[in-house]
């Protein structure tokens, strides 16, 4: 495999980081504040895939239907939608245009009228203070290059009492089977990329440590994990095949380029290992999320 770049581009240090500047620079790698999946077709689908049961199991037993909730980072809008089922009014907001879209036209298309969707940056969130019952956040916080500012502003827009919710997950404590090299070298320059970019890969384990700096005391934090498991032949063949693609055509590949972290060969056999390890009939693969509910 190429061997990655020994040299790495330093991040800027402001809330609003530019993409390392390369030969291979392109405004895809500035959207959402050098969201580093982008919004590839390969990214979305597995945004789409998500539903309140598999992504916000942690947060549903505490919901009723007289509240009102925040999706920051809504992304598609699955998740929001199905919460929205359980409140009586959720608000989706992204810093990506033409996802907001996707998530109206998905609320249309399942009769949901109680969801609105806007565009906002997590970090200047749109609304008064004390606004809403909860505030949800599901793989955010790993994106953005200075996590507890938006864990602030989320809570400043929770009402006393109310419920701030996130989950992310930890690149470190993913796991497969069989062993495989490529699958470790991709993580590797996963998190390298992060890092060119001032983001944090292994937020999971982070959130009860960011809550607290962000000022929520010990005692109003529950933490927990949750894991997604991929080990049917139909699963492996989609979590494979998606990786595959974003190992070459995301904005993940872009970033990698544009920090001189790898080339497009080493891209090309990394998506070539994730679909060698789809293609085994023990392959085994598991993404452990980190969770916490905090009460404002």
């Amino acid at each position: 495999m190429t061997q990655h770049s020994a040299e790495r581009t330093e991040a800027p240090t402001d809330s609003h980081r530019e993409a390392p500047t390369g030969t291979h620079g392109s405004e895809q790698s500035r959207e959402s504040e050098s969201y580093t999946h982008g919004h590839h077709e390969s990214v979305l689908r597995s945004h789409r895939s998500r539903t309140a049961a598999n992504s916000a199991a942690h947060l549903v037993p505490l919901l009723r239907d007289d509240m009102t909730l925040l999706d920051v980072g809504c992304g598609p809008g699955t998740v929001t939608v199905d919460l929205a089922r359980l409140v009586e009014r959720v608000v989706g907001v992204d810093a990506a245009t033409p996802v907001l879209d996707s998530a109206r036209e998905l609320a249309e298309s399942t009769g949901t009228t109680n969801v609105t969707f806007e565009y906002a940056n997590a970090y200047e969130l749109p609304f008064d203070d004390d606004t809403f019952d909860v505030v949800h956040a599901h793989q955010l916080l790993q994106h953005l290059s200075d996590p507890i500012a938006a864990i602030r502003e989320m809570r400043r827009v929770t009402k006393p009492g109310g419920i701030v919710a996130a989950r992310d997950a930890d690149y470190s404590a993913m796991t497969w089977y069989p062993d495989s090299a490529g699958l470790t070298e991709w993580n590797t320059l996963y998190h390298e990329v992060t890092a060119a970019y001032g983001y944090q890969a292994d937020a999971g384990r982070r959130l009860l440590s960011w809550f607290q700096e962000a000022g929520f005391t010990p005692e109003s934090l529950t933490g927990s994990a949750g894991v997604w498991c991929y080990a049917s032949p139909e699963s492996r063949e989609w979590w494979g095949g998606l990786w595959a693609e974003r190992c070459i055509e995301s904005n993940f590949a872009v970033q990698a380029k544009d920090a001189g972290l790898a080339d497009d060969v080493a891209l090309e056999e990394l998506a070539h290992e994730w679909r060698r390890w789809a293609d085994q009939p023990d392959g085994w693969f598991s993404v452990l999320n980190g969770e916490i509910l905090a009460r404002a």
